[in-house]
């Protein structure tokens, strides 16, 4: 299945149609998480999304493909625009046609999804292991399991537990990066430092990150009326999935849909690549046939 090429305001964009699903379909716009990102680096995956009856857009982030702009320059809010936008040239598309549009956010991209649909017209949201908990508790989380699976003693997982709060503080306040960094070198003996400074190391990524370490979704699920499926894998060893399933559960508006699966990652896969199987077969059982069924149900619906 090959991608119509679009674009969203200056950004690359590819719309999948799939052929064998009757028209007019759900559309769904796919929100990318952190790092770079271009539309055609998904290999199958946008494809593999339409095979489960939607019209599935994704485009590039800013500084990516060829398009224009960095998205290091992005605050949470930046991304929210751009993906109502996005979501505008989905609209329009005649496979589409009135049925409604929502939005699969991966990663931090469920972050940005919230925010969207907590400010404009969303249908529906999906999130695949999108926290509940803001930057900031994901970061510390993904810190600290990351220190003791390295084996690091308890008391170096404290202080740099300490240390990560602090320049928590210190970039949310406002104080330069530069200075930050040039405090944080101060601690490069300690067995605890390339961990604990990983995305935090370099000006451009730390600046980034100051602008939305104080973001917090809980603030903005109360404001979200659309239907909600939040997916999580057990074994995401980069999200706190308790407490994220108790945010959801907690302060959405209206019940969501929530599925936690055993032994699955932050990709939702249960395995390592293996050369030899299709990445798609190693996602969790149960997963492409939920959003399926998600999708059907909107697919009833008119806009």
């Amino acid at each position: 299945m090959m991608p119509e090429l679009t674009k969203v305001r200056d950004l690359r964009a590819g719309i999948w149609v799939p052929a064998d699903h009757p028209q007019p379909l759900p559309g769904l716009v796919v929100v990318d998480g952190s790092g770079d990102g271009a539309f055609d680096d998904f290999g199958d995956w946008p494809a593999r999304l339409a095979g489960c009856g939607a019209a599935v857009l994704v485009h590039d982030k800013p500084g990516c493909g060829g398009s224009p702009g960095h998205w290091t320059d992005q605050t949470i809010d930046d991304r929210a625009e751009e993906t109502l936008a996005a979501m505008a040239v989905l609209r329009r598309h005649p496979a589409v046609a009135g049925r409604p549009v929502g939005l699969l956010g991966i990663s931090q991209g469920g972050w940005v999804s919230l925010r969207a649909a907590a400010q404009g017209p969303v249908d529906f949201v999906v999130t695949l292991s999108g926290p509940g908990v803001g930057p900031a508790a994901q970061e510390r989380v993904r810190i600290e399991r990351e220190l003791q699976y390295d084996g690091v003693s308890a008391a170096d997982v404290r202080e740099a537990l300490g240390w990560v709060d602090e320049r928590t503080r210190r970039l949310i306040d406002g104080e330069p990066v530069t200075d930050v960094i040039a405090h944080q070198s101060r601690f490069a003996d300690r067995p605890w430092f390339t961990i604990a400074t990983q995305h935090f190391d370099d000006p451009a990524t730390m600046r980034f990150l100051a602008g939305i370490l104080a973001f917090d979704p809980v603030r903005y699920m109360p404001d979200v009326t659309c239907p909600v499926l939040a997916l999580f894998g057990a074994a995401d060893p980069l999200v706190p999935v308790p407490e994220s399933v108790v945010a959801f559960a907690t302060h959405l508006r209206e019940t969501p849909g929530i599925a936690v699966f055993p032994g699955a990652d932050h990709g939702l896969f249960t395995a390592p690549p293996d050369p030899t199987r299709s990445r798609a077969d190693q996602l969790a059982p149960g997963f492409l046939p939920m959003l399926t069924g998600f999708l059907a149900a909107r697919g009833l619906e008119r806009v």
